[in-house]
């Protein structure tokens, strides 16, 4: 498979790490429109660890109809974001633990912070590339997830979080975060098709890790 050099791995916006802040509905960036959805994928351990697995090697992407390519792990910066406590307190930086020579069993990596990807998605006769770039991964005992911001070339502009908890109650949960706004004067003409789309992936996203598939 052929793998892009990514020479400009740089993201398009510049609140890197902002799908982590407590108040993103109530204050997104300037410009963006912000989005939280949930699901409840069921509860147990072993539900948490199959929805992990498929989760951080592109599964939500993969099952909801797009084709993930030019896999590249970690070039340039690490972003590092700023994490939040429940009260908005900035909590200090936490070290990533994910193992980078981590592979599913078809071979795919296992997401790690810095991997650019490029997304490909069918709309209509045409395919749309969506380059990014993965900006923080959260791997903890019962928290486990990742966010990706958008690279130039990207429709939109803005940031996605895909996040797993397995809470305390033992039900595990699965929630979306974004901020976005079309990236050029000429994606803007298409929002209303662009927010269309959005929604649409949105619900196959939250479908991707449901174990009956279907909400």
């Amino acid at each position: 498979m052929r793998r892009a050099t990514f020479t400009d791995a740089a993201v398009t916006y510049g609140a890197i790490g902002g799908t982590l802040a407590p108040d993103l509905l109530q204050y997104p960036p300037k410009g963006h429109r912000p989005m939280e959805r949930s699901v409840r994928l069921g509860s147990g351990a072993e539900r948490f660890e199959v929805a992990s697995k498929l989760l951080m090697t592109w599964g939500v992407q993969r099952q909801s109809g797009m084709s993930v390519t030019d896999l590249e792990a970690g070039t340039g910066v690490q972003y590092t974001p700023v994490e939040f406590a429940p009260d908005g307190t900035p909590l200090p930086a936490r070290t990533d633990s994910t193992d980078e020579s981590t592979f599913a069993a078809d071979g795919t990596p296992y997401i790690v912070n810095g991997m650019t990807a490029q997304l490909e998605i069918k709309v209509g006769p045409l395919t749309v590339k969506a380059p990014v770039r993965v900006v923080y991964v959260i791997a903890e005992a019962n928290r486990v997830g990742f966010a990706y911001g958008t690279m130039a070339g990207h429709p939109e502009s803005g940031e996605e979080s895909f996040i797993l908890d397995r809470r305390d109650d033992d039900s595990v949960w699965f929630t979306l975060r974004s901020f976005s706004r079309p990236s050029t004067w000429y994606f803007r003409l298409a929002a209303p098709f662009l927010r269309v789309q959005q929604e649409r992936f949105t619900k196959r996203y939250l479908r991707a890790l449901h174990p009956v598939g279907s909400l």
